[in-house]
């Protein structure tokens, strides 16, 4: 009986100098508790990151927008302004930009008048339309590529598509793109008589 009570004794004094043993403890916490803080920390930057690019990316095409609603407006430098600024702080983003201009702001993304005979909203089978945009064929969209002429209404839209510079673990793979877009609509200054609409009777096959 003495015998088991000193041997009860010392695995008692064991197990309190394991539990009152704190070394190696903050390697353990580490262990656990690192991964979490850093795949956190790189969520945080992440969308800092996006954020910082969003920021650029609409203030430079609110800039080149306004810019282009003059008669000197130079739209290659412009464009390429805005390539230059997503792509500084975006590397190797892909900048795709694009222009539509309408008579007034009530015909952006408005289809070309038609006759819709069969009501099944395209303009086929021998329907009557009206060319407003000349040229030569009926658009669901009465939109012309381009940055129009005097007093016309300009759509402005630049798309990014770009690789995260700081990928989640776990989340974020090698081949993640990201797509963001901007668009900024302007009127023309007044600096000539403005080109109305043709007025030319097309018919859709």
């Amino acid at each position: 009986m003495t015998f088991l009570r000193a041997v009860a004794g010392r695995a008692r004094a064991a197990l309190r100098r394991v539990r009152d043993d704190r070394r190696g403890v903050t390697v353990i916490e580490f262990a656990v508790a690192g991964p979490v803080l850093f795949i956190l920390l790189m969520g945080i930057f992440d969308l800092g990151h996006m954020a910082y690019i969003r920021a650029v990316l609409q203030g430079a095409v609110q800039e080149v927008a306004r810019n282009g609603t003059l008669e000197v407006a130079q739209t290659e430098a412009g464009d390429a302004y805005v390539r230059k600024l997503v792509r500084g702080v975006a590397p190797g983003a892909e900048v795709e930009v694009s222009r539509s201009s309408y008579y007034d702001f009530t015909d952006i993304a408005r289809a070309e008048a038609w006759n819709d005979k069969n009501n099944n909203g395209i303009c086929d089978n021998g329907e009557a339309y009206t060319d407003e945009n000349k040229n030569s064929r009926w658009d669901a969209d009465i939109g012309k590529s381009g940055n129009g002429g005097a007093n016309d209404v300009v759509v402005y839209t630049v798309k990014v598509t770009y690789a995260p510079v700081f990928p989640v673990p776990g989340l974020t793979n090698s081949g993640t793109r990201r797509t963001m877009t901007a668009t900024s609509v302007r009127k023309n200054q007044p600096y000539a008589t403005q080109m109305a609409y043709g007025a030319a009777a097309g018919v859709c096959e």
